[in-house]
């Protein structure tokens, strides 16, 4: 009962903070216009700040270990390859493949997956959590391309990918954390007092707006494909990757990151570049709404199997 409810108090925050963002949405409070450019104030300034603050603020002995970043950036290639050769099979339509693709190993780690980990390990060091941005982000992104112009027929343009990756907010954030924590430098205390407040205002605005994001208007016409997408998302790949991960020894933080990577519902923004490049941009949309609504059980799920089993 302990681990039960335990787990609750875990996931169900996450959600209702997610639910007042619909709900806001819905009733008009917040505009599609007005979420969007939150969306971009968090993806430019919230998140990197919070993420350069978490790294800079952890010990390096917690870094010292690279297994986990190994684990996470062979596994995300794995599984998309895997993928690339399943996918094609059990669909045709190609445009439909590039999306139920990229839903089904592209996770929503910034937004969604930082908070899950701190909300497990609210009093422990989760830096790793953060620092894993820098291998989970660009794979995500250059993968997502060679995705979707892939399955258009096209060629993704290396120069634009790369371009993509070193301008990242994210990725930025992690590097300069990363700079500061390894050159010793000391951050002035006129600036930590608005570095900490704009680091508290990233996750709960960030699960706000992963909320006013869902539209349960635009579900519902591909039922087979997304049926899948939701298996592989939140169930298969997940759970492989946990019993992986456990076997080679990970527990704690480490272990629940690897849940996060691979079992975080698709990112919100792969149904705008399924939509900007061709591919079926219905069907991405409609796989975020579900992996997003379903993850609420699966990541209650994991989380309490995880903690009764004692390995978080």
């Amino acid at each position: 009962m302990e681990n039960l409810l335990l787990s609750i108090e875990i996931v169900l925050p996450l959600f209702l903070v997610m639910m007042v963002g619909y709900f806001c949405k819905s009733t008009g409070l917040v505009t599609e216009t007005l979420a969007k450019q939150m969306n971009g104030l968090v993806f430019r300034v919230f998140l990197p700040v919070l993420l350069c603050k978490n790294i800079y603020t952890s010990s390096l002995e917690s870094l010292m270990n690279p297994t986990v970043f190994i684990t996470a950036g062979v596994g995300i290639v794995l599984m998309f390859f895997l993928l690339i050769f399943v996918i094609p099979r059990i669909e045709k339509d190609r445009k439909a493949c590039g999306a139920m693709i990229q839903a089904c190993f592209r996770g929503n780690y910034a937004y969604f997956g930082i908070p899950m980990v701190q909300s497990m390990f609210p009093n422990a060091d989760t830096s790793v959590a953060s620092l894993l941005v820098v291998i989970v982000v660009p794979l995500f992104n250059v993968l997502a391309v060679i995705d979707l112009e892939l399955f258009r027929g096209g060629k993704a343009d290396p120069k634009q990918i790369l371009k993509k990756i070193v301008t990242n907010p994210l990725i930025l954030g992690s590097l300069a954390g990363l700079i500061i924590l390894l050159t010793g430098l000391q951050i002035p205390s006129i600036l930590q007092k608005p570095i900490d407040d704009l680091s508290k205002i990233a996750t709960p605005l960030a699960l706000f707006l992963l909320g006013a994001s869902i539209n349960f208007g635009k579900t519902g016409a591909h039922a087979r494909q997304l049926s899948i997408c939701v298996l592989s998302k939140l169930v298969i790949f997940p759970l492989l990757a946990v019993i992986l991960s456990a076997l080679m020894g990970m527990r704690g933080v480490e272990l629940a990151c690897m849940l996060i990577v691979f079992g975080a519902p698709a990112a919100v923004n792969s149904a705008v570049m399924a939509q900007q490049m061709g591919s079926d941009g219905d069907l991405a949309t409609e796989a975020v709404v579900f992996t997003t609504a379903f993850s609420a059980l699966t990541m209650f799920l994991f989380v309490f199997a995880l903690k009764t089993l004692g390995m978080i």
